[in-house]
């Protein structure tokens, strides 16, 4: 693609390098930039600093936040002794779109998957037992996938000593699926209508 000049070219092409965005619509982003005010471009600029600059994880949850602990964390009208657990913190935005969960969560940060190397010593996983000595409920809300099921089955194992009740999310979320891709209402649903936890190896083994 020929460009008119180098600065768009360059714009072109660091935009081109987010999620989603191809050439062209880098182009249509660079050109709208370029007619725009130039107090916005300086607003958004800044506001992509700020983002690198205090975006930071919740100490308790791992949940985004701008200060040491989050803003559902620090919420004193929220369960304390409820907790959800996600793969990501984009899971977290999608169950609270839902207004259907009031509890804490526990972001992981990924999924167990030994093919590309992931485990649970690079995930959020150990901090849990601390936290579960609190609770009365564990929510699984991992994706419907095989490295989401191993991830459950290993939490599983892990609170398997504690006196308190693992429930998985109910299975209207397409299996193979992320929770952020599901509509609103079914992840509502998914949430309201969550069951006893069980592995499906080991009810397989139980029949």
């Amino acid at each position: 693609m020929d460009y008119p000049s180098d600065s768009i070219r360059r714009v072109v092409e660091e935009l081109a390098k987010l999620p989603g965005i191809g050439k062209k619509t880098a182009l249509r982003l660079a050109l709208h930039l370029l007619r725009t005010a130039p107090e916005d471009n300086d607003r958004l600029g800044q506001a992509i600093q700020d983002l690198r600059r205090n975006t930071q994880l919740c100490t308790q949850c791992g949940n985004l936040s701008d200060g040491v602990r989050c803003r559902i964390c620090c919420d004193t009208h929220r369960q304390t002794d409820v907790l959800c657990i996600v793969a990501d913190v984009r899971d977290v935005m999608a169950l609270e779109r839902t207004h259907q969960y009031n509890g804490q969560y526990h972001v992981l940060g990924g999924v167990i998957n030994p093919l590309a190397g992931i485990g649970p010593g690079q995930l959020n996983i150990e901090s849990l037992s601390e936290r579960a000595k609190d609770v009365k409920e564990i929510i699984l809300a991992l994706p419907a996938t095989p490295e989401g099921e191993t991830t459950a089955f290993f939490i599983a194992k892990k609170l398997n000593g504690f006196s308190l009740k693992i429930t998985n999310i109910a299975r209207g979320i397409p299996v193979g699926s992320e929770l952020e891709f599901a509509d609103e209402l079914t992840l509502a649903r998914s949430i309201q209508q969550r069951t006893d936890y069980h592995h499906p190896l080991t009810a397989h083994s139980s029949n």
